[in-house]
């Protein structure tokens, strides 16, 4: 079980190339998650995580962004993290840049499971020393077993 309390399947982990937008990276990281069979479509998927973000940026500092939709098209909930050792201008509220993008695809009317999984992702990624080490990995090997714990 990885420490977020949902086990994130290594096909579902991104690391993020140098140079990459907030655009490309929210891209990779959706087709990630979007290749799981609980995802009936990918294109919505995609399509609502940018909707999403043009309303307001899910960029919530201190290096971490939490995209996240609520859409039919989800059988059952799934995350996917995406890691960048260099940092995405992400228009976060602080200002800083995002290295750790958790990216929460849930069914509709899983508000209290997405509720219980934020708190828990936060609660995780407030650890500094874990932060730091999951934003330089190099693969997705290494942030799967960092997650393990």
């Amino acid at each position: 079980m990885s420490r977020f309390g949902i086990d994130i399947p290594v096909e579902q982990i991104v690391i993020i190339p140098s140079g990459a937008d907030k655009d490309e990276a929210l891209r990779l990281l959706v087709a990630a998650v979007g290749h799981n069979p609980v995802v009936a479509d990918a294109d919505v998927l995609e399509s609502a995580v940018f909707e999403r973000e043009s309303i307001l940026s899910t960029g919530i500092g201190n290096g971490v962004g939490v995209p996240h939709v609520r859409i039919p098209e989800i059988g059952m909930p799934t995350l996917g993290i995406a890691v960048s050792s260099e940092g995405i201008d992400y228009n976060s509220f602080d200002g800083k840049p995002v290295h750790v993008m958790i990216l929460f695809a849930m069914p509709v009317g899983a508000e209290r499971v997405y509720l219980d999984l934020l708190a828990k992702v936060l609660l995780v990624l407030r650890n500094r020393e874990l932060f730091n080490t999951l934003a330089v990995c190099a693969t997705p090997n290494e942030v799967f077993a960092q997650l393990r714990g």
